[in-house]
């Protein structure tokens, strides 16, 4: 093995730590990304062809486990694989807790998903429920770990509010977490109680420090509308906008960095959002016209992020503060959105998105982009305090 890029969790499984899975029947959490780097081969192709790995069942997160469901919020069927001829188990539809019945082909629940390091994301709370069912029913998790693609050091955002907690924020975490899968894992299982039987397969080479562009490894999508690395890096800003009827991009080449909506005025909103002189960031006006979700055909005005340092940049309080100028420059129009998501019907949809009612409030009675921010500290001082413990890369 090449030691010029980080060696994966699944690699090590399958190459060094095989002996986990000898005689135990195993199912498979998975999608597109759950590659083997050096020659694509997806993980339940190479768990297939094993002579020692028993795989029975397949479990497929948001947007399947081919990632073919294009919209965010689209409930998967479950399904029978048609390369392995196994039956995939979808947990993004009317269940999203593996089932005593799914799950009684399976002693073994391998986790091989990659997040983007973000709270807003689900793959993570799909690992945390193939978790809890796992302490119901008495079986194994074994989560194979993988970079976190924006950096390990980096915490970031409000904490979600216990009144607040969903489907895109199961636990009292910062927008920005800076974690691997496996020290999520960690921590979810101890400091959250599940208290199942897990297993982390560590990565070699991973740094605290690295991007994910810096790792050597290949990068496939782990989402429709996340293409590369670059998308990663945005995506804790301008995510917000998902809690809002302005569009984040999506049905654009460039979901996550196009947004706005028709009645904004590019050159306006642009002008407005350099007055906060955000750190790391360029505003460019834009005009773009989405072929599907929000403004499908229309010509919307807005503005294209240019991340002009990484390392600077401050994506959390960059998306608050697009949402914040879009609410005050344009009182007519904005609205916060109308559909639920993630099917909190009881909650507004934005307050979801931020796990918090806070900020809308602040937003709506006019509070400064600088308490909104001060408003965190205490709560993200205390996450990272916690979170100490749980981490493997030091």
């Amino acid at each position: 093995m090449s030691n010029a890029r980080v060696v994966l969790g699944i690699e090590r499984l399958i190459n060094e730590k095989v002996g986990l899975l000898r005689g135990r029947r195993v199912g498979l959490v998975c999608n597109q990304a759950s590659v083997f780097p050096d020659t694509f081969a997806h993980a339940a192709d190479v768990f297939r062809a094993n002579s020692e790995v028993d795989l029975t069942t397949l479990f497929g997160p948001q947007h399947g486990i081919r990632g073919d469901v294009q919209y965010n919020m689209i409930e998967t069927p479950h399904v029978r694989d048609r390369r392995t001829g196994l039956m995939v188990y979808s947990l993004y539809s009317e269940t999203r807790i593996p089932t005593e019945e799914m799950l009684a082909d399976v002693d073994d629940i391998v986790v091989d998903l990659q997040d983007v390091g973000c709270r807003i994301y689900t793959f993570i709370y799909t690992m945390a429920n193939c978790m809890r069912a796992a302490a119901a029913h008495g079986k194994r998790v074994i989560v194979c770990d993988r970079p976190n693609p924006i950096n390990g050091i980096t915490v970031e955002g409000n904490v979600t509010e216990t009144e607040f907690t969903s489907f895109v924020g199961q636990f009292e975490m910062p927008t920005r977490h800076g974690m691997t899968i496996g020290e999520l894992a960690r921590m979810f299982n101890e400091h959250w109680k599940i208290g199942c039987d897990l297993e982390v397969v560590e990565m070699q080479g991973w740094r605290r420090e690295m991007w994910g562009d810096e790792t050597g490894l290949p990068w496939i999508l782990p989402s429709p509308n996340v293409p590369d690395v670059d998308t990663c890096i945005v995506f804790p800003a301008t995510v917000h906008l998902e809690g809002t009827e302005l569009s984040e991009g999506r049905g654009t080449t460039l979901p996550f960095f196009l947004n706005g909506a028709p009645f904004i005025d590019p050159y306006d909103w642009a002008m407005e959002l350099r007055r906060f002189d955000l750190p790391g960031v360029a505003f460019r006006e834009a005009y773009f016209q989405p072929t599907f979700c929000e403004f499908a055909g229309e010509s919307c005005g807005g503005v294209q992020l240019h991340i002009t340092d990484r390392d600077a940049f401050k994506p959390v309080i960059t998306g608050i503060a697009m949402v914040k100028t879009a609410h005050d420059m344009y009182p007519d129009h904005f609205q916060w959105r109308q559909n639920a998501y993630e099917y909190e019907f009881d909650k507004n949809p934005f307050d979801v998105v931020c796990g918090t009612g806070k900020i809308r409030n602040a937003i709506e009675s006019g509070s400064s982009l600088d308490s909104i921010k001060g408003a965190w500290k205490d709560d993200l001082a205390n996450f990272r305090s916690a979170r100490s413990q749980y981490l493997i890369y030091i």
